[in-house]
């Protein structure tokens, strides 16, 4: 597996080699690999990014990726542009099963077309092709979903911004012209 712009922090794990018993895995990104994720997450820097999987088989042909990932990043303030610090720490369970499995199609539909699915319920499979999946794209997507899309510096406000009352988004009776229209 070779790496592109799309996943700078790559970790193959072939599937054939997965035994019944979890293999812990513990992967770091280099600054070469952070630099390229800090350019797809649009942040300033990614200071640090690791992830500890324990990766196991799941059923017969799929695979279960658990652990957790943590990282340190630097966005801008949306409000003074000053650097914020971030830390992110996600649990992560992930569950891949081979295209064409039966395991990853999705619930039948009831007698109304409607698919109940429960929110709270565990996550689909994924699907992988070919005979790898790649952990270091887990992880990444796992930081960049938690990432805060808009990152505050502490005390950063407003200046000359100015609320509205209560009063001023009243809007006004098209009656009220008509009260005083005639008056004997």
């Amino acid at each position: 597996m070779t790496k592109d712009d799309d996943t700078p922090f790559s970790y193959p794990v072939k599937v054939g080699h997965i035994s019944g018993n979890p293999v812990e895995v513990t992967l770091s990104a280099d600054a070469e690999e952070r630099a390229g994720l800090a350019k797809l997450w649009s942040v300033l820097e990614v200071k640090a990014l690791s992830a500890t999987f324990q990766v196991m088989r799941w059923k017969r042909d799929g695979v279960r990726l658990k652990g957790h990932v943590e990282a340190d990043i630097v966005q801008a303030c949306v409000v003074t542009l000053d650097p914020v610090e971030a830390h992110i720490d996600e649990p992560v369970e992930v569950v891949f099963v081979p295209e064409g499995s039966k395991l990853a199609r999705l619930p039948a539909a009831t007698e109304t077309g409607e698919m109940l699915l429960d929110p709270d319920g565990p996550d689909a499979p994924e699907v992988f092709t070919g005979d790898t999946i790649d952990a270091g794209v887990v992880a990444a997507e796992h930081v960049a979903l938690a990432i805060d899309p808009y990152p505050r510096k502490s005390g950063a406000g407003f200046s000359g911004h100015i609320e509205s009352t209560d009063a001023d988004d009243k809007k006004p009776s098209p009656f009220a012209v008509l009260k005083d229209w005639k008056k004997d």
